[in-house]
Order: C-alpha cells, then sequence, then structure tokens
C-alpha cells in the first residue's frame, strides 16, 4: 500500500451499490495472510480509517445539513459508502491485529455487524447517485 489522500481513497462519487468491492480495490490486502501484513501496511490502514472518520463527522454531516433535494439523497448515500470504508478499514485493522496476535474477538464482532448493516444499505440504493466530499 502507498500513502493516498482523502481524495485518492475515498469512494463515495458515482453511484451507490459496490462500495465493498471499490474498497477492497482501493486496499488490496491479502485477507487469507493478515498475519504477513507489514507495521508499514497496517499504519496506513489505521490512517486511512481515521481520515475516513473525519470525513463522515467533519464533511459529511454539516454537507448533508446543508444540502436540500436530491442533493441530500446523493450526499447520504456517499456518507453509507464513506461508512463502508471506514468500517472495512476498522475491520481489517482489528483481524490484522489479532491474525498478529491480539485478541479482538468482541470489537471484529461489533464493527462486522456495523459494516455488515451499512453494506445492505449501500447494496438497497444500488444505482442511485452518490456525492462524496473532498475537504476532510
Amino acid at each position: 500500500l502507498t500513502v493516498q489522500s482523502y481524495a485518492q481513497f475515498q469512494v463515495s462519487d458515482g453511484v451507490a451499490g459496490n462500495a465493498q468491492a471499490e474498497v477492497a480495490a482501493k486496499f488490496p490486502i491479502d485477507m487469507s495472510n493478515l498475519a504477513s501484513v507489514s507495521d508499514a501496511d497496517h499504519q496506513i490502514i489505521k490512517d486511512a480509517r481515521q481520515v475516513a472518520e473525519s470525513a463522515e463527522t467533519d464533511a459529511f454531516n454539516p454537507a448533508i445539513d446543508a444540502a436540500t433535494g436530491d442533493a441530500v439523497t446523493a450526499l447520504q448515500n456517499g456518507k453509507i459508502k464513506n461508512k463502508v470504508l471506514k468500517l472495512s478499514l476498522e475491520v481489517m485493522d482489528l483481524m490484522i491485529s489479532q491474525a498478529q496476535g491480539d485478541d479482538k474477538t468482541t470489537q471484529i464482532a461489533a464493527e462486522q455487524k456495523k459494516l455488515d448493516n451499512n453494506i445492505a444499505l449501500d447494496t438497497k440504493a444500488a444505482g442511485q447517485a452518490s456525492t462524496g466530499v473532498s475537504d476532510t
């Protein structure tokens, strides 16, 4: 992995419905061999998750509050895709930590449940416009 800006790794622009695959393409980690993930790649995943969380609270929420009409739905779809990004990275982080010796079973289960819920919301909105935010 390489360090990228939020604009480079965000998945919110475009259309809803495929956020999980878009995240996997942006963060191609071998999920079958998490113990081998380098410290540098693990840190990139942790940092990207924090940036995605900041995008949600500092950019998506105010943009949705200020929007009207169809823009609200597109931003809400973008926020859901951003949550898929954030939670996917969180689950990856926890699973890597667990594969490397830290018991994260409880946290993984909780975050995976949130992730599954947001993937379902994204899938339900498939084909709808999705708008991202650039200011993070």
